[in-house]
C-alpha cells in the first residue's frame, strides 16, 4: 500500500514556490509521493484571493508547468503527481487534505492584501482541513524575545497541560525524528493569578508560584511520556513559563525548524471547527513554518 501525499499547493506566487520546497523536503523525508495541486478559481469583481481572473486555460495550466520545469532535473525528487482543480481554495484545498499526510501552503497567495500577515486561504486549511496544515511564511519575520536558542535543528511543540493534544505532540516528535531534531517542549501557565472577592469577603491564601510551575511541569512531562517511549533517539526538553503562550511560541519560533500546534478540540457548544487564539496568533506572527494539527478522531 503506497504511502498516503504530502500535498503542496501553488498559484505561482513566490509564497507558493516557497511552500513547494518545504513540501518537496518533508515527502523526501516521509519517502511519500508529491502532490501538486493548483486550485484555479473563476470569481466575481470584488472577491479576494483570485488566483484567475477567467475562465480556466483549456490548453494547459501555467502554473503546474512552472512547477513541473522547475522539479524537472532535480535529483532525488519523489514521485510528482500534478492537479489542476476549479473553485475557490479556502474550500477545495481542505476537502483535498483528508487523504494526505500533510497539506504545505505559503502564508499568502495570489490576489491577497499585501497588509495581511496570513492569507485567508491559509486560514481557511488551518481551520478545515483533516489532516496538519504546514503554513510557510514570508523570510524575515522578526520576533522578539529573551535568550538565545541553542544551536541545531529544533521543533517546538506547544503543550496545554489541561488539554493535551496527542496528536500535536505525535506530529512533533515524528518531525523531530525525521529531521535529527530536538523537541522544544513549551508550556506556559497564567500569571500573576487573577483573585477577586467581593466587599466583606476573605481574601483567598496568595498563590505559590513555584508550586503552580511544578505541577505544570510534572503533568507536561506525563503527556509527552509516551512520545518518548516512541522516539528515545529523540531529545525533549520542557520549558514551562509564566503568561502569554501565544508571545512564548512566537519567540521560539526564532531559527526553529517547525513550530506545532494544535487545532482546537469541537465543544458541545460549538460543534463546528475553530481555532484556539493561540493557534492563530502563532500562525500570524511566528518566524518558522508553523503546522497546525487537527484532534485525533475520537475512537469508537
Amino acid at each position: 500500500m503506497s504511502a498516503a501525499p504530502v500535498i503542496a499547493a501553488v498559484d505561482g506566487s513566490e509564497d507558493s514556490l516557497r511552500a513547494l520546497e518545504w513540501a518537496l523536503d518533508a515527502a523526501r523525508r516521509r519517502a511519500a509521493p508529491l502532490r501538486v495541486v493548483h486550485v484555479r478559481q473563476y470569481a466575481a469583481w470584488g472577491q479576494a484571493d483570485v488566483l484567475v481572473a477567467g475562465p480556466p486555460d483549456e490548453g494547459g495550466d501555467p502554473v503546474l508547468d512552472e512547477v513541473r520545469a522547475l522539479l524537472r532535473e532535480r535529483a532525488g525528487t519523489p514521485a510528482v503527481e500534478y492537479v489542476a482543480v476549479e473553485g475557490v481554495p479556502g474550500a477545495v484545498l481542505p476537502e483535498l487534505g483528508t487523504d494526505a499526510q500533510l497539506l504545505v501552503l505559503g502564508s499568502r497567495g495570489r490576489g491577497g492584501f499585501a497588509s495581511l500577515l496570513l492569507g485567508s486561504n491559509g486560514l481557511a486549511c488551518a481551520r478545515d482541513a483533516a489532516c496538519p496544515v504546514v503554513v510557510v511564511p514570508r523570510p524575515g519575520r522578526e520576533v522578539h524575545g529573551e535568550g538565545t536558542p541553542e544551536p541545531g535543528p529544533r521543533v517546538v511543540v506547544g503543550l496545554h497541560v489541561d488539554s493535551p493534544e496527542e496528536a500535536a505532540l505525535d506530529l512533533a516528535f515524528t518531525e523531530a525524528a525525521l529531521r535529527g531534531a530536538r523537541v522544544q517542549v513549551i508550556s506556559a501557565y497564567p500569571w500573576p493569578v487573577q483573585t477577586w472577592s467581593a466587599p466583606g469577603q476573605l481574601v483567598p491564601p496568595p498563590v505559590d508560584q513555584e508550586a503552580v510551575e511544578n505541577e505544570t511541569r510534572s503533568l507536561a512531562e506525563g503527556s509527552f511520556a509516551p512520545q518518548r517511549t516512541r522516539h528515545p533517539e529523540v531529545r525533549a526538553d520542557i520549558e514551562v513559563l509564566p503568561g502569554d503562550a501565544a508571545g512564548h511560541l512566537v519567540a521560539a519560533s526564532r531559527d526553529a525548524d517547525l513550530v506545532v500546534v494544535g487545532r482546537h478540540r469541537r465543544r458541545l457548544l460549538a460543534p463546528a471547527r475553530m481555532m484556539g487564539s493561540v493557534t492563530q496568533a502563532v500562525l500570524l506572527h511566528a518566524a518558522s513554518p508553523v503546522a497546525v494539527v487537527p484532534p485525533a478522531e475520537p475512537e469508537e
